[in-house]
């Protein structure tokens, strides 16, 4: 307030240079990218330039008039494509004792994680799109850390990233943040379980933890070989992933029990993939 006049109209042009950003966005197909692309219209009405990098075959990514699609080749047709999720929803709703569900839920993830690494693969293995998103200076990297493609770029481009996503699977968020996720205060998925436990139950809790190292090991060591590979030097996914300025996490206590956050966890609820009004 005591600076001179022209030293506050030269603040305020600054103010008024850093209000709109250039975005680069590295989405993931389905449900995460319905939810993100209500965002994505809301930046580009603030006058932010929005960059969205996707494959040519997808579930849900369309091109719109609110950003510019940058869209590159895979090896997979829509039909794969089409089959590979279908089979996944189906099993979803299948009962059956807790291993019958572990070990169809390996073989769907081995079917779908092979459709989005190579999706990933030849992002980055995309030479003229690489030249471009180097040469087009973004401020930033918006992507959902489910699979940690943009993870990847973000780092190869130098810039920082903001995470949109509910959770990570096998709880990766937890340890890329250093937040504690302890299995004695934390249900599991599949458990049942709330968030007052007995001893009993905490064992099963913990028991419920096993397979996550097995199913995270298909899932995310290709992604730590393709990272290493493009970088050039040695990564793990949670070494991706603790580069992430915020966390933007789609939770509530409404369906979620309540659970650590670190500071860069910021609930934000209520982005779903539709409106709808709810009845009495």
């Amino acid at each position: 307030l005591s600076a001179s006049p022209p030293v506050v109209v030269l603040l305020l042009s600054l103010l008024g240079l850093a209000a709109a950003g250039k975005l680069l966005v590295v989405p993931v197909d389905g449900s995460h990218w319905l939810s993100m692309r209500e965002v994505l219209d809301m930046l580009q009405q603030r006058g932010h330039e929005v960059v969205v990098v996707a494959p040519e075959v997808s579930l849900q990514i369309k091109p719109s008039k609110n950003f510019v699609m940058k869209m590159y080749p895979v090896p997979f047709t829509q039909e794969e494509m089409d089959e590979a999720f279908k089979g996944s929803i189906t099993d979803l709703f299948e009962e059956g004792s807790f291993l019958e569900r572990v070990i169809r839920q390996y073989q769907q993830v081995k079917k779908t994680s092979a459709l989005f690494l190579a999706t990933c693969t030849h992002l980055i293995h995309n030479k003229d799109l690489i030249r471009y998103l180097e040469e087009s200076k973004f401020d930033a990297v918006l992507t959902d850390p489910v699979l940690p493609c943009g993870a990847i770029l973000a780092e190869y481009l130098s810039l920082p990233s903001v995470y949109f996503l509910q959770q990570v699977p096998c709880g990766l968020e937890y340890q890329a943040t250093q937040c504690p996720n302890p299995p004695s205060y934390v249900p599991r998925v599949f458990t049942d379980l709330t968030d007052r436990m007995t001893f009993l139950q905490r064992v099963k809790n913990m028991i419920y933890e096993i397979p996550n190292f097995f199913l995270c090991d298909v899932v995310f060591q290709p992604y730590a070989e393709l990272a290493s590979q493009f970088l050039k030097r040695e990564v793990t996914v949670p070494d991706l992933l603790q580069k992430a300025s915020i966390w933007l996490m789609k939770l509530d206590f409404v369906l979620h029990f309540p659970k650590p956050l670190m500071p860069n966890m910021v609930l934000i609820s209520g982005v779903n993939c539709a409106y709808k009004k709810l009845n009495q």
